[in-house]
């Protein structure tokens, strides 16, 4: 079978950090798990380690009940993707599917056999006779799925495969390749940067930070039950708000405002200065039919960002903005401004995601509604996410 377990996996290149750091992760087979970070954080030589092409320093490689750590590429039974296709130009699409089958010996009425199943599975029985250079991108990048699927290997590496492609053709790619898992089975690492495109593809979505392991889960506990405060303000888009609160009893207070925590919040008893996180999505514009029970914050808009179907309203908190290396961290950059255009330069500011039929413009005043009961916690100095005695879950353990 083709699941894939790396145990305690270390690579260090010399004169440099860890690129990996004794990242212990199991991908069971047939599932579709995703390897996500910013830049530099580890996972392309996550997945080159599982793959063969670099050695680890220490620790192992399992693919099914093999230990291939120390075996080549081509003795571990996987079939990699990458983000440049490395097609023959000069072969056509049948020829280009049909190469890896070829040099392992296969005779030609298997192969041909093959190869044709593989190109209708991917739409591309009208494309065999053409070559590489007469392809838009989309058509590339599914005859180098093709060449990866008619191997039929125990397990598919992909690096990045859609980065090349532009924003419409990603989604319908992320699509086709979402259909195409489920109707394969076959085990799949996905590495990527966009965490939209991890938390629409992966099965499992393993996130990583200078090459450790923070959290592997659904991409639904991911959102909602982040382990610490890397993994909150990486995973979502519009990204979480956060800001420093003071919880005290059934009560927590930010830049001036006072919310009052239901039975349920996960920060009743905790009694101590945390940060807070507030996910976009866990705002809604006041209106009759919002529910009485809910908290409102009374706040002045600065920015509205029309997208249709919703509308991303932004205000300022009078707080200061998290500098947390962890946020820097989360947002790719050493150097991040959140929120100095908007307010003054120590100043936070929030989104709130709400109905694009919502009536609202730069300069208004408006009533929103909280759902207090998804309100997030994490540790001023450690960054790990608190959970008070009311809480119906443990927090997540950081890897």
């Amino acid at each position: 079978m083709g699941g894939i377990r790396v145990t305690e996996l270390t690579k260090a290149f010399r004169h440099g950090p860890r690129a990996v750091d004794d990242v212990t992760l199991e991908i069971h087979d047939g599932e579709f798990m995703v390897l996500v970070g910013p830049s530099g954080c580890g996972k392309s030589t996550l997945l080159r380690l599982m793959a063969g092409i670099e050695e680890p320093t220490s620790g192992s490689v399992h693919i099914g009940e093999r230990d291939v750590t120390r075996l080549e590429p081509r003795k571990r039974d996987i079939a990699m993707v990458f983000q440049n296709y490395a097609l023959y130009p000069h072969l056509t699409v049948r020829g280009n599917l049909g190469f890896g089958l070829r040099m392992r010996r296969v005779d030609k009425t298997t192969r041909k056999h093959r190869v044709a199943e593989v190109a209708a599975v991917l739409g591309l029985g009208d494309l065999l006779d053409r070559r590489p250079g007469t392809l838009s991108g989309g058509q590339r990048q599914r005859v180098a799925m093709g060449r990866a699927i008619v191997r039929e290997p125990a397990a598919f590496l992909m690096d990045e495969p859609l980065s090349n492609l532009d924003a419409k053709l990603r989604v319908s790619m992320r699509a086709q390749l979402t259909k195409l898992h489920e109707r394969l089975g076959i085990t799949t690492v996905y590495v990527t940067h966009d965490q939209v495109e991890a938390m629409t593809l992966g099965t499992r979505v393993a996130v990583l930070r200078d090459g450790v392991l923070q959290q592997s889960d659904t991409p639904q506990a991911l959102f909602h039950r982040p382990a610490n405060l890397f993994v909150a303000a990486f995973i979502g888009s519009p990204a979480m708000n956060l800001v420093e609160a003071d919880v005290a009893g059934d009560e927590v207070s930010f830049g001036g405002h006072r919310i009052a925590l239901p039975p349920v919040s996960p920060l009743r008893g905790l009694d101590r200065r945390v940060i807070l996180g507030v996910r976009p999505t866990d705002f809604e514009a006041a209106g009759p039919a919002t529910d009485p029970g809910l908290p409102r914050l009374r706040v002045k808009v600065d920015v509205v960002e029309k997208l249709g179907s919703e509308s991303h309203v932004i205000f300022a908190v009078d707080a200061p903005r998290i500098s947390a290396e962890a946020v820097r961290a989360a947002h790719d950059s050493e150097d991040v401004d959140d929120g100095v255009l908007l307010a003054d330069e120590a100043g936070s500011q929030f989104t709130a995601r709400v109905d694009g039929r919502f009536r609202v413009n730069p300069g208004d005043e408006v009533t929103l509604a909280l759902d207090a009961a998804a309100l997030h916690a994490f540790d001023c100095e450690t960054g790990v996410a608190l959970r008070g005695r009311a809480a119906a879950q443990p927090a997540v353990a950081v890897a």
